[in-house]
């Protein structure tokens, strides 16, 4: 990428939000880096710093949006603007509808949702005033077909699509250059089922080692190259992982009939 580029990237303490830094911190970006987890964010902002002049690293929970606003500040004020944003961190949740506490429920959506638009929204300015501004906003495969158990993280990544959509129609209309992308990655080589919070009477464990041995495909490293060279192009979506592709063929083929498939299998087991 020519010139120096400044980015902000939240979710940089582990997985793709840490490929995503380690990989402009080797085309000389300064960051500006956060994450709940201080000291996994500290551990990549050492090696960011081996590869490029200035990597900030500060502890922001992106569920108060009073923290992103304060981060959002402060790495503007240190960078002087910022060319790039990219919204990775979230969570996973597991937990049907009945079952998931309205607490639960309203965190799951300020951490994946509200952060990312708080995020977006904070430093909007800056994207504006670049010559190449972009907002990159992760969702998921579970944000283009739902599934039984995820009702919330579902909702949260629908959201987030959504949002994003949005978002980028609205800045091609105020903008030749600032563009917004969605991200839609399915089962990554990450912590985030060993990380994920549960429903109460939920096997997390089970739940996790299910994910990481038949789910989990795609490397961090390939998603968050394949993440930069699309924003970098501008692109309205990227999809990581043949699973994501697959998902979201799916939709495009059956519409909301595909939510009838689960229910049936799950009647033919019990005959």
């Amino acid at each position: 990428m020519p010139g120096q580029w400044r980015a902000a990237v939240t979710g940089a303490g582990s997985g793709v939000g840490r490929e995503i830094a380690l990989q402009l911190a080797r085309q000389n970006w300064s960051l500006a880096l956060a994450d709940n987890n201080y000291a996994a964010l500290l551990d990549t902002q050492s090696r960011c710093a081996a590869t490029t002049e200035i990597a900030r690293a500060t502890h922001v929970d992106v569920a108060i949006r009073a923290e992103i606003n304060a981060w959002a500040a402060s790495s503007r004020n240190e960078l002087g603007g910022l060319d790039a944003v990219f919204n990775v961190a979230g969570v996973l949740y597991s937990g049907d509808v009945m079952h998931t506490p309205p607490n639960d429920f309203d965190l799951i959506m300020a951490t994946n949702f509200e952060s990312v638009v708080n995020s977006s929204r904070a430093f909007l300015p800056d994207i504006l005033k670049s010559r190449r501004g972009r907002i990159v906003n992760v969702s998921s495969a579970f944000g283009v077909v739902s599934a039984p158990g995820y009702s919330a993280y579902s909702a949260s990544k629908f959201a987030v699509r959504g949002f994003t959509e949005a978002l980028n129609q609205e800045l091609r209309m105020a903008s030749r250059t600032a563009r917004a992308t969605c991200v839609i990655p399915g089962g990554l080589k990450t912590s985030i089922a060993r990380t994920a919070r549960a429903a109460p009477g939920v096997e997390q464990g089970r739940t996790a080692e299910l994910f990481d041995s038949r789910i989990a495909r795609t490397a961090p490293e390939d998603a968050a190259r394949r993440i930069i060279a699309g924003a970098w192009k501008g692109k309205s979506q990227v999809t990581i992982g043949q699973d994501a592709r697959l998902l979201d063929m799916t939709s495009r083929v059956l519409g909301p009939h595909y939510t009838q498939i689960l229910p049936a299998i799950q009647a033919l087991r019990r005959h």
